[in-house]
């Protein structure tokens, strides 16, 4: 009898042990299971979106001012989604500027002044798409562009004659790849058709090649600082050499975003240059609503407009003779 008492007892103790260190298993299993929750949450985020919400068309305006061998500008683009699928989107982004003149008697081509107004496009298809985990962006883009470029007076000083009005245009290809704090961007813009023409009595302009690759950092989500390489030639290899280019951008509010850039090379020297950019219609920007989800640089990067896309020009004085051996000239009749 005292053995089963024993026994009993022993049991009920061994029992109550056991109910005792449920509570703290299970505590434990659910701070590892809230730690695991926390730690994937903003991957579940991410990987919830739909595209064919987030990808929608959007259109705008842009402005910038002149640079190195770019004019005076401003117009409207827009994106227009082609295909959505579930982890991309094959796309086509257009722009329309008008060309207006240099500013203070400031040549942007070097030495004859651009006058106005002339329209430019700019055309690209492109393929955009996320890995699996949606942390970075992939793209590729191939287009056409073109320049129509009046001419003025010289800011040199020299008297000209005969001012034309040009017509040039340009193939262009590019890669991207866009993480939430990384961006790299490589880029080829390359001259189709008749790419040198007889300005005036005085100069030549061609327009150039150029190849680059810039590597961007996002400080913030809204700030943004990338520093570049350029590779230019043409113009009968008067510029032919390399350059660096530094741009810092702020997106002042939804879809509204401004940036100024500095370049250097050794036919344009040091450069400065600013733009602005407005779109609205997708991915939150200008929208009545907008999901916090969507406002990551990663899924923003698949509607965002195509970069470096204008024809670039420059400019070098004819021979005492007032002639220019160039192939593919075009050599306007002067009085």
């Amino acid at each position: 009898m005292n053995k089963v008492f024993s026994f009993s007892v022993s049991l009920v103790g061994s029992s109550s042990l056991a109910l005792a260190s449920i509570p703290f298993g299970i505590g434990s299993a659910t701070a590892q299971e809230a730690k695991t929750t926390q730690g994937t949450a903003a991957n579940l985020g991410v990987m919830s979106i739909s595209l064919k919400d987030a990808i929608q068309p959007n259109f705008g305006f842009q402005g910038a001012l002149q640079g190195a061998g770019t004019p005076n500008q401003a117009g409207i683009g827009g994106f227009l989604p082609l295909v959505t699928g579930d982890n991309s989107v094959f796309f086509l982004d257009a722009q329309a500027n008008a060309n207006f003149a240099d500013y203070n008697n400031y040549s942007s081509i070097i030495n004859t002044t651009v006058a106005g107004t002339t329209i430019s496009t700019s055309s690209r298809l492109g393929y955009r798409w996320l890995n699996s985990d949606r942390s970075w962006m992939f793209g590729v883009n191939a287009g056409y562009d073109s320049r129509q470029m009046a001419t003025g007076s010289a800011d040199t000083g020299v008297n000209v004659r005969n001012s034309s009005t040009v017509f040039y245009q340009q193939v262009a290809a590019g890669l991207e790849a866009v993480s939430n704090t990384w961006n790299f961007n490589a880029y080829a813009l390359i001259p189709v058709g008749t790419n040198e023409y007889r300005l005036n009595s005085n100069y030549f302009g061609g327009a150039l090649d150029t190849y680059g690759l810039d590597v961007g950092y996002s400080i913030t989500p809204d700030f943004k600082a990338s520093v570049g390489y350029y590779y230019q030639q043409g113009d009968l290899n008067t510029v032919d050499g390399s350059g660096v280019l530094g741009r810092v951008s702020y997106n002042i509010s939804n879809g509204l975003t401004a940036g100024v850039n500095l370049s250097y090379d050794q036919a344009f020297e040091t450069r400065f240059s600013a733009d602005l950019k407005y779109r609205f219609g997708s991915n939150g920007y200008g929208a009545p609503s907008k999901k916090k989800a969507w406002q990551t640089p990663v899924i923003q990067a698949l509607t965002e407009s195509v970069k470096h896309r204008d024809v670039r020009v420059h400019d070098t004085p004819t021979t005492t003779s007032g002639n220019r051996i160039c192939t593919g000239c075009v050599l306007n009749v002067l009085d």
